[in-house]
């Protein structure tokens, strides 16, 4: 028991530099996308410096984060022991899980536009930043209150925070367009 605090603080920390990295190479995805709209010169000037930026992030951050969240959070979970009597965790175990599919969605975007492939807009891409921001909240609130009873109310929490998101990307998307 005596590493349990140690553990506890390499895991929140590595899950801080994941999503910190999640959040900043969706964005660099996005400016990516929208220099393919500029004049040829800086088009190839923005795309080969978004294109260094995301390969060092992507790889020297975001992934050994990914794989040190993996490693120091199973560490944790016999704490945890029975997972039956902690409902919430089994929940927050499935948002973890859909955060990992996050992650290898985001890396089949990241090698598409390295091959210079690109499938989603810019404004699909602002939608898709904001479902690490959905699974972060979740995991969170769940950490917090550890409720299953509190998931819910979450959940709709959660729902009506998507909403809002996706008005406000709208309502951005329409200035921006002016």
């Amino acid at each position: 028991m005596e590493a349990f605090p140690y553990l506890k603080a390499l895991h929140i920390i590595f899950i801080v530099t994941w999503f910190a990295g999640l959040f900043y190479i969706v964005r660099l995805f996005i400016y990516q996308t929208e220099a393919q709209d500029k004049s040829d010169l800086e088009k190839k000037v923005l795309t080969d410096q978004f294109k260094i930026m995301s390969k060092r992030l992507w790889y020297g951050i975001t992934w050994p984060s990914a794989v040190l969240t993996l490693i120091f959070g199973p560490s944790l979970i016999h704490v945890y022991m029975p997972l039956s009597d902690h409902p919430w965790l089994i929940a927050k175990l499935c948002f973890v899980f859909l955060l990992y599919i996050y992650h290898y969605i985001s890396h089949r975007i990241f090698k598409n536009l390295q091959r210079d492939v690109y499938t989603l807009s810019s404004t699909k891409l602002r939608i898709w930043n904001e479902v690490a921001t959905i699974l972060l909240f979740a995991i969170v609130f769940l950490v917090i209150l550890q409720s299953i009873l509190s998931m819910w109310k979450g959940i709709f929490g959660l729902i009506l925070f998507s909403a809002l998101l996706m008005i406000a990307i709208k309502i951005y998307r329409k200035q921006r367009l002016k």
